[in-house]
């Protein structure tokens, strides 16, 4: 199958995800599942890799930065741009992309396998707006917050490990961080994370729902889910990038 009717069914899945739900009060509930399963169970990943890739960050431009004419706020203002441009929104999402990915492509594709799907759509149910629309919801919604708190907790952890090596002080690191703000760079941060999350629901879910075969048929679309949903965040990235600050 060529990838443009892959493209094909792709678009027309999500024709049928976007119709009225038919029973808000199911709809409610597998979207406060979803939220739980997507969301907030990814807060300890997210939170630990950006406190610690902070501090990384912070250490790797402190060590390179050894001309004397240079001043140390510099560090603050180089993490803050790599953390809030690229590191949060892109590196956080690529992660999303294999733990959450995962996830919806081996959900959705058991149910095809095992036939739940078939019974849905026997009793006149929308499959695909029962079990896509939630996950969708729940992504766009719940990961700009995620997101968000990789910034803090990635500035944080810049902060900490300058203090803590002694490369530099806390003051400079925070005068740097305040130079230059452009609240723009939020905004196009926060736009790249809705595409992001968009895709990381939508693309595993495409996958989990056409599988075919057995179990092992849900592990390969697991793993192809994972490789182009990656794929499609760092070419959406690199399109994004050149429309909105170039």
């Amino acid at each position: 199958m060529n990838y443009l009717e892959h493209f094909g069914k792709y678009c027309m899945m999500l024709g049928q995800v976007f119709k009225a739900p038919q029973r808000p009060r199911v709809f409610r509930d597998a979207l406060f599942k979803d939220i739980e399963e997507l969301g907030l169970k990814s807060l300890g990943i997210i939170m630990f890799i950006s406190f610690f890739i902070g501090g990384v960050i912070a250490l790797q431009t402190a060590l390179n930065l050894e001309d004397p004419l240079i001043p140390d706020s510099l560090i603050g203002f180089a993490a803050k741009r790599s953390i809030i441009l690229e590191f949060a929104p892109t590196f956080c999402s690529i992660i999303l992309a294999g733990k959450v990915g995962s996830y919806i492509t081996s959900s959705i594709g058991t149910m095809r396998v095992t036939e739940q799907i078939d019974a849905l759509e026997v009793m006149g149910i929308n499959s695909l707006n029962h079990l896509v629309l939630p996950k969708i919801i729940a992504t766009v919604f719940f990961y700009p917050f995620l997101i968000c708190l990789g910034m803090i907790l990635g500035i944080f952890g810049g902060w900490l490990a300058g203090v803590l090596s002694g490369l530099f002080t806390g003051t400079d690191y925070i005068i740097g961080i305040q130079s230059d703000f452009q609240p723009f760079l939020l905004v196009y941060a926060m736009i790249k994370t809705l595409v992001f999350a968009f895709l990381i629901s939508t693309v595993p879910s495409y996958h989990g729902y056409y599988v075919k075969g057995g179990s092992l048929a849900v592990g390969k679309a697991s793993t192809q889910a994972v490789v182009w949903t990656t794929v499609l965040i760092v070419i959406s990235n690199y399109f994004l990038t050149q429309m909105l600050l170039t």
